[in-house]
């Protein structure tokens, strides 16, 4: 299997999109400053995303896209899938390949590729976009925690360094680095 941009992408403009909805439109162009991903690109993307029912667009002034569904409706093996990304890790293991190699080792590992291609997608099914967005407030939540501790801790180390200067004259810059 071979993520590519446009499957990473895709997700993410979901995200974006499903974070930033509250049940309005959302512009292109807004996901586009929010996670860099050129418009034009987003514009292909999107156009895929609709014709796989993934999303609705809404034209006219206040226009851009909606969900076409809920998000916990919506999968990320969806999304892959409208935008033709190919999750199947034993897919080149087809054709001429099968006829000129068919010893018990090939068919050993055709078989172990094929099933893990089938793990993928069933993990790829149960993983829809509101697990994932529901997951990202926990991220954010746990960001916000980690700074206030990352704080704490740089206030105590400010502390200890400006209590003991001569700490520093026992180690070496190198050493500190190194350990």
């Amino acid at each position: 299997m071979r993520l590519t941009s446009k499957g990473r992408y895709a997700v993410r403009a979901m995200l974006d999109l499903t974070t930033h909805s509250n049940g309005n439109p959302v512009r292109l162009q807004e996901i586009s400053n929010r996670q860099n991903i050129s418009l034009h690109y987003l514009e292909q993307l999107f156009r895929k995303l609709r014709n796989g029912q993934a999303v609705k667009s809404v034209r006219g002034p206040g226009g851009g896209y909606v969900l076409a569904r809920s998000m916990d409706q919506i999968t990320v093996k969806d999304i892959l899938d409208c935008v033709g990304e190919n999750i199947n890790p034993a897919k080149d293991i087809l054709g001429t390949e099968a006829e000129a190699a068919n010893t018990v080792e090939f068919h050993l590992s055709k078989n172990y590729f094929m099933n893990l291609g089938t793990m993928m997608r069933e993990y790829l099914a149960t993983t829809s976009l509101g697990d994932l967005v529901r997951k990202s407030k926990d991220i954010q939540i746990d960001q916000t925690n980690n700074n206030v501790a990352a704080n704490a801790t740089n206030t105590a180390q400010t502390a200890t360094t400006t209590a003991a200067p001569a700490a520093s004259a026992i180690r070496s810059p190198i050493g500190e680095i190194n350990q």
